[in-house]
């Protein structure tokens, strides 16, 4: 706009300033990403907030704690389920490759959809498509529905923003790679479902026929 244009206006008739547009557009940005994130588990939006603050960097105990209390949960519970790690009045947000390799997303009582789209993003790069399709299937076979598959996608969409803006490339380019993958992972969580000759495209005939 800045460019096609001789000047941008204010609503008050005053020439609108570069910085002063990208305040605006953060401003709505934000409210639009605060309301995104309120459909989010508690532990999901700790985890979101604290990313887009130190990425998988190390901040104070003290700060996360805080954090933590505001999204009803703690440090303490996020540790135990892997989101993080803190140690010496320090803490980390795990990232994909640390997160262990027998994790059950279908009997994991505490899970979120931060977790499930970590394993995946693991799992993806270290066994490819079939295996993440498998881990989705799992963990939205779930009887309390504690998992959503759209809610998985835009967290994957908002963490590669997050990443983005701050220069995070590797981060960004994890979280995008998944969501290029994700009409493969759904479709094959899908076939999961499905009964094994409709998954082998045919059927079986007896012996006369």
């Amino acid at each position: 706009m800045f460019s096609r244009y001789s000047a941008v206006l204010e609503s008050s008739g005053s020439k609108m300033t570069v910085r002063s547009a990208l305040a605006r557009i953060n401003e709505i940005l934000d409210q639009v990403l605060n309301e995104q994130e309120g459909d989010f588990d508690s532990k999901s939006r700790f985890a979101i907030a604290w990313y887009r603050q130190h990425g998988y960097g190390v901040g104070k105990f003290g700060d996360a704690d805080s954090l933590a209390r505001a999204r009803n949960s703690s440090v303490e519970v996020m540790a135990h389920d892997e989101i993080l790690t803190s140690r010496a009045s320090n803490v980390q947000l795990l990232k994909p490759e640390n997160m262990t390799g027998d994790y059950d997303p279908a009997t994991d009582p505490r899970t979120s959809n931060w977790q499930v789209l970590h394993y995946l993003i693991k799992t993806i790069h270290v066994y490819g498509i079939s295996s993440s399709g498998a881990f989705l299937h799992a963990a939205l076979s779930r009887t309390d529905a504690a998992i959503d598959a759209d809610l998985i996608k835009e967290l994957a969409h908002l963490l590669f923003r997050i990443a983005e803006s701050n220069g995070w490339t590797k981060d960004a380019l994890s979280f995008n790679g998944l969501v290029a993958s994700w009409p493969e992972i759904v479709d094959t969580a899908r076939a999961e479902k499905m009964p094994t000759a409709a998954r082998q495209g045919g059927f079986e005939f007896d012996e006369e026929d």
